[in-house]
């Protein structure tokens, strides 16, 4: 990925948390028919020896697991908030007219090994963490033993788990940290003019 100085991001800990709150990845993975891309929420997770794993798991179904050598390396997209920029939104416009339009986003990027699992156990584990981290803001969470237990065995013979290895992890936060100030706030102004709510303001305009 291209990443000029100003919107590259490497510390762990705010990679973590974007993941943590974009948690839908996108799977690449080459196979011998081409590249192959998959939606799969994951947990972005640290090994016994403190390194970085993404875990999720795909429906059995999906021929990914079966085409897909254990070791292949792969790559996964989370993405974030993402808008165009029109230069009408600059200060400087009417300075100098130097300005073209542009597109802020903020992603990171995941690379490494992958393998599969098919352990019973393993799966359950999995789908319980992943079920308490997007049900916990709820009033009333739903949980993997509210589900019957001969349905909840028959869901997890349906699915096939995967671990990455996370060899490199690295962000893009192209947030305007290569205009001034003023054009930073023209564009915080434009986006809430277009109803962009403050959250994701915050992502496009106001880098950590």
């Amino acid at each position: 990925m291209y990443r000029p100085a100003h919107f590259r991001e490497d510390r762990p800990e705010l990679l973590e948390a974007f993941v943590a709150a974009h948690p839908l990845g996108t799977l690449v993975v080459a196979s011998a028919d081409g590249l192959v891309a998959n939606h799969i929420p994951m947990l972005l997770e640290r090994d016994a020896d403190g390194h970085h794993v993404l875990r999720g798991h795909v429906a059995r179904a999906n021929e990914l697991w079966r085409v897909v050598a254990p070791g292949t390396p792969v790559l996964v997209i989370f993405g974030g908030a993402q808008r165009y920029v029109t230069p009408s939104w600059y200060p400087s416009k009417r300075a100098t007219g130097e300005v073209v339009p542009t597109w802020n986003y903020a992603v990171v990027h995941a690379h490494g090994p992958i393998r599969f699992i098919e352990e019973r156990d393993w799966l359950l584990a999995l789908v319980g963490t992943l079920t308490e981290r997007n049900e916990r803001e709820r009033v009333a969470p739903w949980r993997v033993t509210d589900a019957p237990a001969a349905y909840l065995e028959r869901m997890l013979r349906a699915i096939v788990g995967f671990e990455i290895a996370v060899g490199r992890l690295e962000g893009k936060f192209k947030a305007s940290q290569n205009r001034t100030a003023e054009d930073r706030a023209g564009v915080a102004a434009g986006l809430a003019a277009d109803g962009v709510g403050a959250a994701e303001r915050d992502e496009l305009v106001r880098p950590p």
